[in-house]
């Protein structure tokens, strides 16, 4: 079958689009391929700097003939709704129809015969549209064509579109149309300076291979792997160790079609500065990679960059320039280091009252107020020294107004560290004014030590928390202050580092802290429409009516059931979003959705570490035969009582008549159920859940005996009721370590 080479061939595309707009293409071309019927094999898109690159391997040569019925009125319909029916379906007469019978009447079935076109003449239709309706982030409509104004928007200027259909054993096809004056051709061009000139091409495997000859490396892997592994080597051959960045080789990989790899060097003097900075300085102003030595792990005063030429000179002038230009950042960057070491961290502080953290959230500076509060109370449960953590709250904020954090904002954190040290902070501080922000995604450190442990909960659940009482919570796919990842940032530290932290009594805080933030705001709003109002006698009336309303804010009475109810529920929400990212969490560590599912459900466990010990305990439990046993047992309860309970229009609540029992399963049921209570909740107690399920496992057998020889529905009324109790009981001994009923079988 035929294939399909299509090239866009453009001005540079940014480096951050390419990889997108390559899936773009190969999205947008075989959808609509198999939307008109032509269902293809294979499909595979490239990008460089100057183009875009498609192959569809596999599409037939023709649409499938469509055959399908159309329904139109009914028997003795008005002329104009039958004549409206055979004008949609082409047909000459009703003679050429069908009729159908149904319960409703007997109507007109048109049968519609749509040929199938040439694929070529499919593509010639559909090419042209999604080049024109490209889904770029930013494009931009460029000069007139022939004395008329461009009409396409395009990332930058389209040259070119190659665009060819057809065997592999056979001259192919251009595909023609055009875009813009563009017209499609099998015309593209090589590198821009080292290979400028046209080339003719047929079909991907020709097209890909005179590219090659012609400098240009279509393949964006193929181009990460040749800078990785030169640069490797080169900096080997040096003595040095490459310092990698995957991102920074996505971007540098976007940046050229023919990599050519070299190395520069900058003065030793700049190594004074921290690595972080000056790898920062390389990476966002050159686009270049740093080395260091592997004997002491430290940066050395050599970088390397990938140039997109090979130059006549080596690269000698490449290299110089890079050189010149790294020196001046360096200068740069080590004149704003030395400057932040002249002033204190919190030195900077009173500079957050003119900074606002949000606009219903107040300033900066009362976020570190609310900061140093919460992780003062979360001090404790961790085990972190309160004056330390108070300090490490303190300070934690402050890089941020620093000159290196205004010009690296990705360094806030690791700059407060390192201005900790150099002012004779504790090192456990220093190292949560760096740790506070972690983790900042799944492959991201966790904090270890208890302060920064301490302020890292604390700054994840103010933010949550401020966020959840203003009504700014994530939405579908939108979470624009990025809750979700803060939520399980926390989560994982306190896993991770199995701490014991009851929420609620670290939520309660912090939900007082933003509920008298959003006091204090009122006020301050109270008191400047105060400061606003003219001296006249209305604002006077006005005025009074102001302060009225200041002094009940101010000092008001206590709080309302239903601002209380309120509050609660602000704070049992969140509870809830937590939950429901710890789920998420154990389902991606493998853990079964309905076991999570089957605890949260108790609505008992205040402990994070609690849920998910008891979590794999019930997985574990599961596993065996006694597990897999009980489970039908309960479940088999669990439904008589649904039933009845339906039926019945009550609960059977409360416990059993021991007088009523008749059978021995009966009473061997009950005395398992009373003892399995009292092992399985004492083992609870303890925080021992392994032992808890052994005790779950001595109800196997008087269950099964039960259901095998008694009758539950029994005749007599108070017997059925008092059996239907004691199956509520099984409900109940069950419920001390999971709800059995959200559990698959």
């Amino acid at each position: 079958m035929p294939d399909l080479l299509l090239e866009l061939f453009s001005e540079e595309i940014p480096a951050r689009m390419q990889a997108k707009a390559a899936d773009d293409l190969r999205r947008l071309v075989t959808d609509k391929l198999v939307a008109e019927g032509l269902v293809y094999e294979g499909a595979k898109a490239f990008a460089t700097p100057r183009r875009l690159a498609l192959t569809v391997h596999g599409i037939p040569a023709r649409q499938p003939d469509l055959k399908t019925e159309r329904r139109g009125p009914k028997v003795g319909a008005p002329d104009a709704a039958v004549q409206g029916f055979l004008k949609a379906t082409g047909l000459k007469s009703l003679d050429e129809a069908k009729i159908q019978r149904d319960p409703k009447g007997d109507f007109y079935i048109g049968l519609i015969e749509k040929p199938g076109r040439d694929a070529i003449d499919v593509l010639a239709e559909i090419l042209p549209v999604i080049i024109r309706t490209f889904p770029w982030p930013k494009s931009m409509r460029w000069g007139a064509r022939s004395g008329k104004p461009g009409s396409l928007n395009w990332v930058r200027p389209l040259h070119a579109i190659t665009a060819t259909f057809g065997l592999e054993t056979e001259e192919p096809d251009v595909v023609k149309f055009s875009v813009d004056g563009v017209e499609a051709g099998q015309t593209t061009y090589g590198h821009r300076f080292l290979a400028p000139a046209a080339i003719s091409v047929r079909r991907f495997e020709d097209y890909e291979a005179k590219l090659l000859d012609a400098k240009v490396v279509l393949d964006p892997e193929r181009r990460k792997d040749a800078i990785l592994t030169d640069a490797k080597q080169l900096a080997f051959a040096q003595g040095f160790e490459l310092v990698e960045d995957q991102n920074l080789l996505d971007e540098v990989a976007g940046l050229v079609e023919w990599p050519v790899v070299l190395m520069g060097s900058f003065e030793p003097e700049f190594l004074a500065t921290p690595g972080e900075v000056i790898r920062a300085t390389i990476r966002n102003n050159q686009k270049c990679f740093v080395v260091r030595d592997p004997k002491t792990g430290k940066l050395a005063n050599k970088f390397i960059l990938v140039a997109n030429i090979e130059a006549s000179d080596g690269g000698k002038t490449i290299i110089a320039g890079n050189e010149r230009v790294i020196r001046a950042r360096l200068s740069d960057a080590k004149f704003f280091y030395e400057t932040d070491l002249k002033t204190k961290l919190e030195d900077r502080l009173p500079k957050f009252e003119q900074i606002v953290f949000h606009e219903k959230l107040g300033r900066e500076s009362r976020h570190v107020e609310r900061l140093v509060s919460l992780a003062v109370k979360i001090a404790p449960f961790v085990g972190a020294d309160v004056e330390k953590t108070r300090r490490a709250a303190q300070l934690a904020k402050a890089d941020r107004l620093s000159e290196v954090v205004g010009e690296f904002p990705e360094l806030q954190g690791l700059m407060g560290k390192y201005y900790a040290l150099a002012q004779g902070e504790d090192p456990e501080v220093a190292t949560a004014c760096e740790d506070h922000y972690k983790p900042q995604g799944p492959s991201d450190r966790v904090p270890t030590d208890p302060v920064s442990i301490a302020v890292a909960l604390a700054d994840k659940i103010d933010t949550l928390m401020g966020f959840w009482v203003i009504n700014e919570r994530p939405t579908g796919s939108k979470d624009p202050y990025a809750l979700r990842r803060a939520a399980l940032g926390a989560i994982r530290v306190i896993l991770e580092n199995e701490l014991r932290i009851p929420l609620m009594k670290v939520f309660i805080p912090a939900h007082i802290e933003i509920r008298d933030e959003l006091k204090h705001q009122k006020l301050d709003r109270l008191a400047d429409e105060l400061q606003r109002l003219p001296e006249d006698v209305m604002s006077a009336r006005r005025a009074n009516r102001i302060l009225l309303k200041f002094e009940k804010e101010a000092f008001p009475d206590e709080l309302s059931d239903e601002e209380v109810d309120a509050a609660y529920d602000e704070i049992f929400d969140l509870r809830l979003f937590i939950d429901d990212r710890l789920e998420a969490q154990l389902r991606s560590q493998g853990a079964r959705y309905d076991l999570a599912r089957a605890v949260f459900e108790l609505g008992t466990e205040d402990d994070l570490l609690m849920i998910v010990r008891r979590v794999e305990a019930l997985g574990k439990f599961l596993d065996t035969d006694d597990g897999k046993n009980l489970l039908a047992g309960t479940k088999r309860a669990s439904n008589i009582l649904s039933i009845e309970e339906k039926k019945d229009k009550r609960s059977f609540d409360g416990a059993p008549d021991a007088a009523l029992y008749s059978l021995a399963e009966e009473k061997a049921l009950a005395k398992a159920i009373d003892e399995v209570k009292a092992e399985a909740g004492a083992a609870v107690a303890k925080e021992d859940f392994a032992a808890a399920m052994s005790a779950m496992a001595k109800l196997r057998p008087p269950v099964d005996a039960f259901f095998d020889k008694v009758r539950v529905n029994d005749e007599d009324e108070k017997v059925r009721e008092n059996r239907l109790k004691l199956l509520n009981e099984i409900r109940s001994a069950t419920r001390a370590v999971a709800d059995f009923s959200k559990i698959q079988d």
